[in-house]
């Protein structure tokens, strides 16, 4: 049943009425005008944001684009791995350098295609019909907040080539300053042995005298004869066969060789061997040992009666340490500074080849051979080389 509103019948009740509704009314279209605005503020700070937002992403994008062609021209390899190390990225320069695409690879399997060089990251990519074999050098960048990594590869391909040709011209170099060393050093003893011989031709010439200018040709000859071997050890390189050597055996080996020549000389030998026998370098045993005597032989030579030369081997780290040391009169700079050079001597007769062979071996076995002056006088000569450890099946292999 539907209501009845009463209405009003007196004038004054109706205007009252009409009154409030106005009013009401009047505030209601004040409010929807005060929302109207808000709406119309909130509508431009909300384009404006939208703007902003527009911009931000275009210039995001630019950037991007910016960044992506970078990566692309960059002649640098760059890889980007995930948290678990398989490939996501990977710029044109990196494809190249690997031969191939990685995306989609673990890092795992890409290691497989690296074949480790003589030198600390840096890897030979084997080559195939489509390219020649190329060097790559490796670095990694972790990347905490995304948990992957970075790698980022060089070319080094041809810096090794250029290196080799720079070291081929230095031999080149070397040789002919050898060859003219060599000339000079030939000339004495060569031309002492053709004045003994020509002697030998004097018909009136006692039996006695024969046999002297016989025997000191024969030295001058032998003299000869080991200058060459020298030269001929310099230039071919001292390293044909390497195998496990026990260092202390090998510093008891020399030592045994040395000790009557110091004992003639009226001088100590000290051998100090501070590594058992597990203990071992590789290297060819011939080259070593020889290695060792030029060095005991020049500290012998410089060291005066009634002095003292010592020889020690110690292992520091991953390196075995042949030290020899006497009491002699010490290096000067300049001495110092050409102590290894190819025939530079300050001994008298001596050939400036033994030091020089020392350095070679130290180098072709990744060792290094250093001087220094000892403070309480004379020398100090370190030999160093890398440790050895045996194997499981018996084979030797760097430490």
């Amino acid at each position: 049943m539907t209501k009845k509103v009463a209405v009003p019948h007196d004038p004054r009740q109706l205007e009252a009425a009409f009154a409030q509704f106005n009013a009401v009314s009047g505030q209601l279209i004040d409010a929807y005008s005060q929302l109207e605005a808000q709406v119309h503020v909130l509508n431009a700070q909300l384009e404006a944001a939208n703007s902003q937002l527009r911009s931000k992403m275009e210039e995001n994008a630019a950037l991007a684009e910016r960044l992506s062609r970078l990566l692309s021209a960059l002649p640098a390899g760059v890889v980007e791995m995930d948290a678990v190390g398989c490939v996501r990225h990977e710029n044109p320069a990196a494809a190249r350098m690997l031969g191939r695409s990685t995306l989609g690879l673990c890092w795992q399997q890409v290691e497989t295609l690296l074949e480790a060089t003589e030198l600390t990251d840096t890897y030979l990519v084997p080559g195939d019909e489509d390219g020649p074999a190329r060097r790559v050098s490796l670095q990694y960048q972790d990347l905490p907040e995304q948990g992957g990594r970075i790698v980022l590869m060089h070319d080094v391909t041809r810096l090794h080539q250029l290196s080799g040709e720079l070291a081929n011209q230095q031999r080149l170099a070397a040789m002919g300053s050898m060859a003219a060393s060599l000339a000079h050093q030939l000339r004495t003893p060569l031309a002492t042995a053709m004045l003994y011989t020509a002697n030998l031709r004097n018909p009136g010439l006692a039996e006695a005298e024969r046999s002297r200018f016989i025997d000191k040709s024969l030295a001058r000859l032998k003299a000869l004869e080991g200058l060459i071997q020298n030269m001929l050890s310099f230039v071919r390189g001292h390293v044909s066969e390497l195998e496990g050597l026990d260092a202390a055996g090998l510093a008891e080996e020399v030592r045994a060789i040395m000790a009557p020549l110091c004992q003639a000389r009226d001088v100590a030998l000290d051998c100090q061997v501070g590594v058992d026998s597990a203990i071992t370098v590789s290297g060819d045993r011939k080259a070593l040992s020889g290695a060792l005597l030029n060095l005991l032989e020049n500290a012998l030579f410089f060291t005066p009666s009634g002095g003292q030369v010592g020889l020690g081997v110690r292992q520091t780290g991953g390196q075995v340490m042949f030290e020899v040391t006497d009491t002699g009169p010490g290096l000067s700079a300049e001495v110092k500074a050409r102590m290894f050079e190819p025939f530079f001597t300050t001994r008298s007769g001596g050939t400036g080849l033994g030091l020089a062979i020392v350095k070679k071996v130290a180098e072709e076995l990744a060792g290094t051979v250093s001087c220094e002056n000892r403070p309480e006088g004379g020398a100090r000569f370190v030999l160093s080389l890398p440790a050895a450890t045996a194997g499981p099946t018996g084979a030797r292999e760097k430490a």
